[in-house]
């Protein structure tokens, strides 16, 4: 399966830097922090998704890291840019050994099928 994104080459030259630079600081915050964790939870205040994967996690003494990013009320354009760069509709948008696994819903499944622990147990030198 292959995503369809827009292409360089149909993007206008004068608008390409602020195409690629347009809130590149929180898709960075997002990938330094997938490098350099095992469970990433990209959420936001106010929604309970979010919530619901960190007690999912917490509850099966799962280590993660959370970033939060604003909530109804604000922060909606730059979280804008990590939905454009995921594909992700929704929040949270977990991570697990750098892969987006999904929300909330698909961490339950995940856990419940035993997957996520056999995910977590995959040596870094294979990811």
């Amino acid at each position: 399966m292959t995503r369809p994104i827009l292409g360089e080459a149909s993007i206008h030259p004068a608008i390409h830097d602020q195409v690629a630079d347009k809130h590149a600081d929180i898709v960075k915050e997002v990938q330094n922090a997938i490098a350099a964790n095992a469970v990433v939870v990209v959420g936001m205040r106010q929604n309970p998704n979010p919530k619901y994967a960190r007690k999912l996690l917490d509850t099966h003494h799962i280590p993660y890291k959370y970033l939060e990013y604003g909530s109804y009320f604000s922060g909606w354009r730059r979280r804008g840019a990590l939905k454009m760069w995921t594909g992700w509709p929704s929040f949270p948008m977990v991570f697990v050994k750098g892969m987006l696994v999904g929300g909330a819903d698909d961490l339950q499944a995940l856990i419940d099928s035993g997957a996520l622990k056999k995910m977590l147990a995959v040596r870094a030198s294979t990811v």
